[in-house]
């Protein structure tokens, strides 16, 4: 006996078909308009109402509705129709207005536009602003930072230190080094309230100060271990000791070169650092350019161990500070994971060129 209605039937025209496979499988679809494509093929295929349900977790009237929607408007009949709801109070004048002031203008007595001031001007509420910033991604209270680099040579150094990241060299291992300076050893002047049920952990907002140590480090780009040491001072006489250090400790096979990545701190060009590159001519040093330390690695892995074991750290003393960091450096070198690098130097070369385009605008041609 039959439960219902005959099922609709389907029959779709490959141009169809390869719209609706698409929605099915791209990652980016919504996830409403992929299960409507899911059900639409399955009942192309001849499927009941009954099993594509099972199969899709769903409903029989959901399958029931799609596949109708489907059969009367075809691709168009996925889509949401409209709501009813009341009309819109905003016009589009209004909205371009609002969007238009907030790019072009700035409030008096005032470096940005908030919600209210904002509506105040433009005879708004303060909700309607707020929806029309989230609507155009605008968020006039934030502010980023930025800095071009002058360095004559930044696009062949971005080059040779990107192509080290991704195309190394064979035979080679490629360490990015740098030293995490002024490190303060922090102790909060009451005990730290532990999390809770409800409540976030608490720490009062001032701290006592028991003296400073700077973290040495070199990243092995390809495995993501650390080689680090502590020294109370940040002189060329701590780095190279540090280079001994790595040079000693550094796991590699016979007649490697080691590419060495390093900022433009004068440290790092002194004149005894220099002659150590002399003396070990296995080690070939590359500087990133002139305000262009992002694009040494272990970068990224300073700003991890200041998140995860220094900022909220509490230490009486500095020999306690560096005990945490050692420890934290074998913990980490337990399990160790590269960084993986996915811009190509072209990709940073256009980006750096758009933005520094935005900031100089062309000189108009004059007829001399």
């Amino acid at each position: 006996m039959s439960r219902g209605p005959d099922a609709t039937p389907i029959t779709l025209t490959d141009d169809e078909r390869a719209k609706l496979t698409g929605w099915a499988r791209r990652p980016t679809s919504a996830q409403r308009l992929a299960l409507r494509s899911r059900i639409v093929l399955a009942a192309a295929g001849g499927r009941g109402n009954a099993t594509i349900a099972a199969d899709l977790g769903v409903t029989r009237p959901t399958v029931r509705k799609w596949r109708d929607r489907f059969a009367r408007h075809r691709l168009e009949g996925l889509a949401d129709e409209p709501r009813p709801g009341p009309p819109r109070t905003i016009t589009d004048e209004q909205v371009e207005t609002a969007v238009t002031r907030t790019l072009e203008a700035k409030p008096k007595d005032a470096t940005h536009w908030s919600t209210r001031s904002l509506a105040r001007v433009l005879g708004l509420s303060q909700s309607a602003v707020v929806r029309i910033w989230h609507a155009f991604g605008l968020k006039p209270h934030r502010r980023d930072t930025f800095k071009l680099s002058t360095d004559p040579f930044f696009v062949e150094k971005v080059r040779d230190i990107v192509g080290l990241y991704v195309a190394p060299p064979d035979r080679a291992v490629v360490v990015c080094v740098d030293e995490k300076s002024q490190i303060q050893a922090l102790d909060r002047t009451q005990p730290v309230q532990p999390l809770l049920p409800g409540r976030a952990e608490k720490a009062s907002p001032d701290y006592a100060r028991h003296g400073t140590t700077s973290l040495f480090a070199a990243l092995d780009v390809a495995t993501g271990k650390v080689i680090g040491a502590c020294h109370r001072r940040h002189r060329h006489q701590e780095f190279l000791a540090f280079l001994d250090h790595l040079d000693a400790t550094l796991t590699r096979p016979p007649q490697t070169t080691i590419h060495v990545v390093m900022d433009n701190y004068g440290t790092h060009k002194h004149s005894r650092v220099r002659a150590w590159f002399v003396r070990h001519p296995e080690f070939v040093p590359h500087f990133t350019p002139t305000s262009g330390s992002w694009l040494n690695q272990v970068e990224r892995f300073f700003a991890q161990i200041t998140e995860r074991r220094i900022r909220r750290g509490a230490f009486r003393s500095v020999a306690e500070l560096e005990a945490a960091i050692e420890s934290y450096l074998r913990t980490h070198n337990r399990q160790p994971r590269p960084f993986v690098w996915t811009k190509s130097a072209e990709l940073i070369l256009n980006k750096v060129r758009k933005l520094a385009e935005r900031l100089v605008p062309p000189i108009p041609e004059t007829n001399l």
